[in-house]
């Protein structure tokens, strides 16, 4: 058993050969492999997501995150000199201001002037932050979010060196809601038919609305992990799920969570109101590692995650920490494709 005072960032590192981390998706989307773990003995099957129906049951229900992913990385040219610039879009601060990231910084002076997509969008520098970002005003005929569809790239994580064919397969086919910085990656493995064959069988679908921030990259640099510093998302559980919820609930179901996001959303409000999942909106902050006390979810689908990462936390104060790392070692063994386009967990 661990002591929680001491939780190391060293214990959830785990041997990973590069080959192994997915640079492409796999199609059809839900063909990847599922990796399903009973959390209660660790026993583990290897499966098929389209089998997935096989581990739900009448009356559960998936809760999934219908955030779009904004396609945010933008490449343009100094109007002065016309040289060149990569933008990345973070929060939007106001209607056409944004926090962003560029490199070369150094070309980003306050006061400069930016063309993007031939002149479709431009920017101007109001001002540099303390952590070296900027924050800019964006000028452009329409809606900003048209020009970027047009002209922007999807923010791929790092690890990802291959270019993306089709925009949308770095989306869920449920996604709705635009203002994500990643795509929450755990419902990449669904197809509009899978989810109406589970609706079918009468496993209820909820959405609530999490923006991933590229905080969800960054890394824990601090050996004792509650140091640690989450960086701050938004969320929304609207009514209609609050609804699902309680009556899953209520009639014996489970509440599985699509991915880390909607297991945030869901714990975040549980812990705001004392259990009850409630219509609720704001910022959560919450850090989910070893001993944490779930409050709302019964089952979690999720991807492979990162070493040392509060992903692999997360999954680890669900699973049970030898579980999770016994888990990890086999996906490894038996040759798991990890990370954002890779195959899946079920775990429950």
């Amino acid at each position: 058993m661990f002591d929680l005072n001491s939780l190391k960032k060293s214990d959830f590192n785990y041997e990973l050969p590069e080959e192994l981390i997915a640079q492409t998706p796999i199609e059809p989307r839900n063909h990847s492999r599922l990796l399903v773990m009973d959390r209660h003995t660790g026993s583990l099957t290897h499966d098929r997501f389209y089998n997935l129906c096989s581990y739900l049951k009448k009356g559960d229900c998936l809760i999934v995150n219908d955030s779009r992913v904004l396609p945010a990385r933008i490449y343009g040219e100094k109007e002065e000199t016309g040289s060149f610039i990569e933008f990345l879009l973070l929060e939007q601060r106001s209607l056409n201001v944004w926090e962003i990231i560029c490199r070369p910084g150094k070309k980003a002076k306050p006061g400069t002037v930016f063309s993007f997509g031939d002149g479709l969008l431009k920017a101007k520098v109001l001002s540099v932050i303390d952590d070296g970002n900027r924050i800019v005003e964006f000028s452009c005929e329409g809606s900003l979010y048209s020009v970027l569809d047009k002209i922007g790239q999807m923010p791929l994580p790092p690890y990802i060196t291959k270019k993306l064919e089709d925009k949308e397969r770095y989306q869920t086919v449920y996604s709705r809601e635009v203002g994500s910085a990643a795509a929450p990656t755990a419902g990449l493995h669904f197809t509009a038919e899978q989810l109406t064959e589970l609706e079918g069988m009468g496993v209820g679908i909820g959405e609530v609305t999490l923006h991933v921030g590229l905080g969800t990259f960054r890394p824990v640099k601090e050996e004792n992990i509650l140091e640690h510093k989450m960086h701050t998302e938004h969320y929304c559980l609207p009514k209609k799920t609050a609804e699902l919820i309680n009556r899953t609930k209520a009639s014996g179901g489970r509440v599985i969570a699509v991915g880390t996001t909607s297991c945030r959303t869901l714990e975040s409000v549980a812990k705001k109101h004392d259990g009850v999942i409630v219509e609720d909106h704001g910022d959560t902050d919450i850090f989910i590692y070893p001993g944490y006390k779930f409050r709302c979810i019964d089952g979690l689908i999720t991807n492979f995650h990162l070493p040392e990462s509060t992903l692999i936390m997360l999954v680890a104060a669900f699973a049970g920490y030898d579980n999770t790392m016994n888990a990890y070692r086999e996906a490894v063994k038996e040759g798991y494709r990890f990370f954002s386009f890779g195959d899946a967990m079920l775990i429950r």
